[in-house]
């Protein structure tokens, strides 16, 4: 008898956040579930690892089709560790979130959901990360918990290419439009800290700030897609070379030569 897919379950809003329960009550029937997640929140983790202190795991939960694990590294740690040493067998699919906030545009570089979401693409796995566009304490996950579903029964069937993960976003409507496929908007953020004082009266800082795209915007970039209604799905890529140029900087160098 075939053994039912393993589905390696991340967040990096903690082990006990809203969004993963709702992934896992979505996902339950698809598979033999393990999450293994934060400990607390770890937002803004990227692909951050551990290395100066050993990392500590603990079995929260066991029962048929779900085991539930809390680490006190990283999502990335918390990937490794789950791959390395917890898991039998290589998952079949690995998704990461729900996030409760937006992932869109240049996020992706600093989020914890994604960095988990490309520690299983390097690993070999089909990685998906999903976040819901609302920090709000009343968002519904409806509709994250549906296309991520969809998506994970298709990843399932299909995986994906070799370097590839999938960045979904969902705005918090009680039904979106549909899904954009998209390209990741160029930006950056701006207005990022807000100037405090502490106890002492010294300057403290407080990160904040606002996401700002880039003009010209492209009209099939993620932000676009979620302000008109829709989930956006971003292919993202591991490989981060600029081809294009690598054939003008071979030129450069060949006039110039890169010694050392």
């Amino acid at each position: 008898m075939k053994d039912k897919p393993l589905i390696l379950i991340t967040n990096d809003d903690g082990v006990s956040a809203r969004g993963i329960k709702e992934l896992v009550a979505c996902l339950r029937a698809l598979g033999e579930l393990v999450v293994v997640a934060p400990d607390g929140p770890r937002s803004g983790m990227s692909a951050a690892i551990t290395s100066l202190i050993p990392l500590s795991c603990t079995l929260l939960q066991e029962e048929e089709g779900l085991s539930v694990y809390s680490c006190s590294g990283t999502p990335v740690d918390c990937v490794k560790l789950a791959v390395n040493e917890l898991l039998g067998r290589k998952p079949d699919l690995l998704v990461s979130g729900i996030n409760h906030g937006g992932n869109m545009s240049v996020c992706v570089h600093y989020s914890g959901t994604l960095g988990a979401a490309r520690e299983g693409c390097i690993l070999g796995i089909p990685s998906l990360g999903i976040s819901l566009t609302d920090y709000t304490k009343g968002a519904g996950f409806n509709e994250c918990c549906r296309l991520g579903h969809r998506l994970a029964v298709q990843l399932l069937k299909e995986g994906l290419p070799r370097g590839t993960y999938l960045n979904l976003n969902v705005p918090n409507l009680r039904q979106v439009k549909g899904t954009r496929v998209c390209r990741q908007a160029e930006g950056r953020f701006i207005n990022e800290y807000m100037r405090s004082e502490n106890a002492d009266a010294e300057a403290v800082y407080w990160l904040t700030g606002s996401l700002y795209n880039a003009l010209p915007l492209h009209p099939e970039n993620d932000t676009s897609a979620l302000e008109a209604g829709y989930a956006s799905l971003v292919p993202c890529k591991i490989d981060v070379t600029d081809y294009v140029f690598m054939e003008q900087l071979q030129t450069l160098t060949e006039i110039n030569p890169i010694t050392t």
